[in-house]
């Protein structure tokens, strides 16, 4: 039952705000390559949709083959930051510190960002930018030149979305009781967030670093393939990553943390003696 879900949630706070930060960070490493692969997945399966499926069909196709990552990362055992943004119900019960909540979050973002970015880089070393006559590698670089080009505000309010939908992905799994249940729980919170758009801040760690490869390393014979050069995508760079991460990290705080965290202690826990 709900109420029984938010102690549990509160609970599991408590417990990775306790855990070992070696093992901590190497959960986190393990959940972002996780996501990166969903991530990877949604990309191979957008690419050549566009005109030949209808707009929401290929997007939702594409959220339903990046369910993959939370998946993963829910039965396989993991620690997600976006999902570890529910561990605000413990802070708000008063059963773990705000520098113990900050210590955790920075850990997983920290892994998280590792194992993200070196699974972009195994997908690269592996060529499948080459996939399609190149147009594998031009479906990565359109996603990371339109997630630089975001403003600050739309990013912001975009993570703040995304996150409302992985939490109760997260916590409807909290409530399941086997395994098909978790990822029935996954599938269509995920599909939903990924057809809409939103941001996730750590499919962007892959999708991100993953274009800048392309755009730095890939040989002449990409370009020649794909039919574009470097110089089509003026706002991918640093600059770009850093301006997208910052705002939909915090997007993502506000919508897993405060909408759905906060939000269910109030009601279910605000005045429960435990």
């Amino acid at each position: 039952m709900p109420a029984d879900i938010a102690r549990k949630a509160e609970r599991l706070g408590v417990a990775k705000a306790g855990m070992d930060p070696v093992r901590l960070f190497a959960l986190a490493v393990l959940a972002g390559a996780f996501i990166g692969l969903g991530a990877m997945a949604a990309s191979i399966a957008w690419t050549g949709t566009a005109g030949a499926l209808p707009f929401g069909v290929a997007r939702v196709l594409g959220g339903l083959v990046f369910s993959l990552g939370l998946i993963l990362v829910v039965v396989g055992g993991a620690e997600l930051f976006t999902g570890n943004n529910l561990m605000v119900m413990a802070l708000a019960g008063r059963r773990i510190t705000a520098l113990a909540l900050l210590r955790a979050w920075a850990i997983v973002f920290a892994g998280n960002l590792v194992g993200a970015v070196g699974t972009a880089l195994l997908v690269f070393l592996g060529g499948d930018h080459f996939l399609a006559d190149g147009a594998v590698g031009m479906t990565a670089l359109a996603i990371g030149e339109a997630k630089s080009a975001l403003p600050f505000g739309r990013a912001f309010f975009l993570g703040v979305l995304c996150n409302v939908l992985v939490c109760l992905a997260v916590w409807m799994c909290y409530g399941a009781r086997t395994t098909t249940d978790k990822i029935l729980a996954i599938l269509f919170p995920v599909a939903a967030f990924v057809a809409a758009g939103f941001e996730h801040s750590v499919a962007n760690m892959y999708f991100m670093p993953k274009a800048l490869m392309i755009l730095w390393w890939a040989p002449a014979e990409f370009w020649s393939a794909a039919g574009a050069t470097a110089a089509d995508f003026p706002a991918l760079g640093i600059r770009g990553v850093v301006a997208n991460l910052v705002p939909v990290t915090l997007g993502n705080v506000v919508g897993g943390g405060v909408f759905v965290g906060l939000v269910y202690w109030f009601i279910y826990l605000r005045r429960d003696p435990g």
